[in-house]
């Protein structure tokens, strides 16, 4: 087991975005390499629309709670979250939101936006907003000279955590890993 790797990632959105699935698959992603990982999360009023946001840790944590600017990263699945969760970010942390360089952005940080709400459709895929940001991501974490972005897993990984998943549900599956790769490209054009 790697001891260390050691990142803090708050996942943010709203009811029905996925916010606990992309949990659970960088969870497992963590859980394949042998990391030690914590998750957390708060609902609200999530059935309705409301915020819901994990709490993610992958090393040598004791809690699974990340404090107020303590967080490595924030991956924001809906852009006005960013603003009631940006104070979680620790100085020199990374974000990825869904949403254009036009967001307001308190946190001072530099933002790595995609319009994964436009792609989703684009791609007819609109439940995928998700894992095309996460796919964002993983793109960026690869590029990480000019955006600082760090995550502790690869595409690779996760396409083998849904292959694990979805494996029998072959149209989910292609779905999932389609959204992802959307994802990930639109981050390397």
């Amino acid at each position: 087991m790697s001891e260390s790797v050691r990142q803090q990632i708050i996942i943010s959105g709203v009811g029905g975005q996925g916010v606990l699935f992309v949990t659970r698959l960088l969870a497992e992603a963590a859980i394949d390499k042998e990391l030690r990982v914590f998750t957390s999360e708060t609902h609200g009023m999530a059935q309705r629309g409301g915020t819901v946001l994990s709490h993610f840790k992958v090393g040598a944590f004791s809690s699974p709670l990340i404090r107020p600017s303590q967080a490595d990263a924030l991956l924001v699945l809906k852009a006005e979250n960013l603003a009631q969760h940006g104070p979680f970010l620790k100085n020199g942390g990374w974000i990825i939101v869904n949403g254009t360089p036009a967001i307001k952005n308190d946190s001072k940080l530099p933002l790595n936006c995609i319009d994964a709400d436009t792609l989703a459709q684009k791609i007819a895929n609109p439940k995928a907003v998700n894992i095309i940001t996460l796919g964002y991501a993983l793109a960026k974490s690869e590029t990480t000279a000019d955006d600082h972005v760090s995550l502790f897993c690869s595409i690779k990984d996760i396409k083998a955590v849904l292959n694990r998943r979805f494996g029998s549900k072959q149209e989910l599956l292609k779905a999932s890993i389609h959204a992802l790769e959307a994802g990930y490209e639109a981050a390397r054009q």
